[in-house]
């Protein structure tokens, strides 16, 4: 096998991972979401298991983003340029469908788009973990890191114009580009490679907490005794100088064991399912879709998003690779969409009731 051959196969393996890991980390860490580790300890339990309904997980936003992008991606058949115009017709749509739990500055910027504003200034200054939670899919489909870059960039101003959103996009699409050529990545190396690809983006406040990450995993602390000496006992935030720092620390700890990465982060509290979906992303990227656990595919009821329709959208990525005829990303039907959107939306709402009675 060819060179090229050999890395186009290393990408596929990588995208199928993450795409999964993505969803499996958000279906986990959703029950978890907002709630603080002491409180969700007592009312939900260790997230070892779907907690979601009846014993079954079903993915938020998270996983949504990213299978947005990663169809924006195929449908662009490789022109960068078009890249942004394909994910913000995929994200007016999204938004037409009702999605529970959207962001506020993903809500706004999906507003503007829809009254057709251009998507090079759709975006609100926000750094907000939006980019974020979509760019690990980047990190797994794309090795240029110019590149890699651009289409961050281009993800991550759609919706969020704060640099700092943009720069902790970077930092897990750079991470998920190292988990997949090194299942055991070399701290330190990544976070040289980090600083010096953000050299020039003032990104001092960014790399500052980078910083406390490396000095954190160089001590041998915890996960979870990082994140509480940091952010306090609440957990991790949706702003994306908590959340990355937090996954970066998570992924660097147990960069090939998935699920205990994963249940570590979701302890950590806060923002749970997107620290968890990010991270899944990252590690599912090294370890591949073998490495997730079987009982955790088989146990996400998604419909019409089913696992085998994110490995058909991730085999159909890997085809247009060699292809001289693109073949175009696979569609979900609007109705599907909303009905799906409607059930899940009852069963978040019976989740926020449960939070108003004890154990607090």
């Amino acid at each position: 096998m060819n060179a090229e051959r050999m890395g186009i196969q290393m990408n596929n393996e990588a995208v199928v991972g993450s795409l999964l890991g993505t969803a499996i980390g958000d279906a986990l860490g959703l029950p978890y979401e907002g709630i603080s580790p002491a409180r969700a300890a007592r009312m939900l339990g260790e997230p070892s298991r779907y907690r979601f309904f009846l014993g079954k997980g079903m993915v938020s936003d998270d996983t949504e983003h990213s299978c947005m992008v990663l169809q924006a991606l195929i449908d662009s058949a490789g022109n960068d340029d078009k890249f942004a115009a394909h994910f913000a017709r995929r994200l007016k749509r999204w938004f037409l469908t009702l999605p529970a739990g959207i962001g506020i500055a993903t809500a706004k910027s999906s507003m503007k788009l829809l009254i057709g504003i251009n998507p090079n200034r759709s975006g609100i200054f926000s750094a907000g973990n939006g980019p974020a939670m979509r760019s690990a899919i980047l990190g797994a489909a794309i090795d240029d890191l110019a590149r890699l870059r651009q289409l961050v960039k281009a993800s991550t101003r759609i919706t969020h114009t704060d640099p700092k959103a943009e720069q902790g996009a970077f930092a897990v699409a750079l991470a998920t580009r190292t988990a997949k050529k090194n299942q055991h990545p070399s701290a330190s190396d990544y976070f040289k490679q980090l600083r010096e690809l953000l050299a020039e983006d003032e990104a001092e406040e960014f790399l500052d907490c980078i910083a406390e990450v490396e000095k954190s995993i160089a001590t041998s602390e915890t996960t979870i005794e990082f994140t509480t000496r940091q952010y306090g006992k609440r957990g991790v935030s949706g702003y994306t100088l908590q959340t990355v720092p937090a996954v970066l620390h998570a992924w660097l700890r147990y960069p090939t064991d998935y699920r205990t990465a994963i249940t570590t982060v979701i302890q950590c509290g806060g923002d749970a399912d997107t620290t968890a979906a990010i991270l899944g992303g990252i590690i599912g990227a090294g370890v591949g879709r073998n490495g997730i656990p079987e009982e955790l595919l088989n146990g996400l009821i998604e419909w019409p998003r089913t696992v085998r329709w994110m490995e058909n959208l991730a085999e159909v990525y890997a085809s247009n690779q060699s292809a001289n005829s693109p073949i175009r990303s696979p569609k979900l039907p609007l109705w599907k969409v909303l009905t799906r959107n409607l059930f899940f939306l009852i069963i978040v709402l019976f989740h926020g009731f449960r939070r108003l009675v004890p154990p607090y």
